[in-house]
């Protein structure tokens, strides 16, 4: 069975959505899980792959290993389908069992770390990104590329619970009390740990506001 389902994870096979399966919460489907409705697995699979992989890229920076953490995350979460038990979200579940592999992964330094953009995308024959109706010029895509690279370069140095913390609150968009839960800490100890993170980043990224703010002075100047 955990075979078929690495298959599924990496493969083309398609899941049937229709009305009763997306009106479902993520904890009733986790719940057939349970009753052994392999279906709803598939179902969960499909909707959480995604944006499982890219925190799991963001987390180790490269898409080899993200993708073998996820593909860990999932049968980690069908094999304890039998014990699961609807004490929290599915989310705050699936991302507290990520979160711990990805950060073992980062320590026990088993992976090598690619220096690749945090927003690269993670599938190679992904789509371009699409560009706004005014076509960035070639100086512009130059500097909002290097912004990028200076904004990732400042997250990747934060340490790892900080780095995990501003992942699920800026990328993921979670609340304090589901990234709370998935770091296994209180609150209060979530918002001293985002304030940290956040302080750190308001200064690291200093030179971008210098920066942005000189160019729109300038492009007010006229010519």
């Amino acid at each position: 069975m955990e075979h078929t389902q690495t298959l599924q994870l990496y493969g083309t096979a398609g899941v049937r959505y229709n009305v009763g399966a997306m009106t479902r919460s993520d904890v009733q489907l986790m719940l057939d899980v349970k009753a052994g409705d392999e279906a709803s697995f598939n179902l969960l699979l499909q909707k959480y792959r995604t944006p499982l992989v890219n925190f799991l890229y963001r987390m180790v920076r490269n898409t080899g290993t993200a993708e073998d953490l996820a593909q860990e995350v999932f049968l980690r979460v069908y094999r304890a389908r039998k014990q699961y038990s609807p004490s929290a979200k599915f989310t705050t579940w699936l991302f507290r069992i990520a979160t711990n592999l990805a950060l073992n992964s980062l320590r026990d330094n088993r992976y090598r770390q690619m220096d690749v953009s945090i927003d690269a995308p993670v599938e190679e024959d992904a789509a371009p990104l699409q560009l706004p109706a005014r076509e960035l010029r070639i100086d512009e895509k130059m500097i909002e590329r290097d912004r990028s690279e200076f904004i990732r370069r400042a997250i990747a140095a934060l340490p790892e619970k900080q780095r995990v913390a501003v992942l699920l609150h800026k990328y993921e968009e979670m609340d304090y009390g589901e990234i709370a839960k998935i770091l296994e800490c209180s609150e209060s100890a979530l918002k001293s740990l985002l304030f940290r993170a956040y302080e750190t980043l308001r200064v690291q990224l200093a030179p971008l506001v210098s920066q942005s703010v000189a160019n729109r002075a300038r492009e007010g100047r006229p010519s």
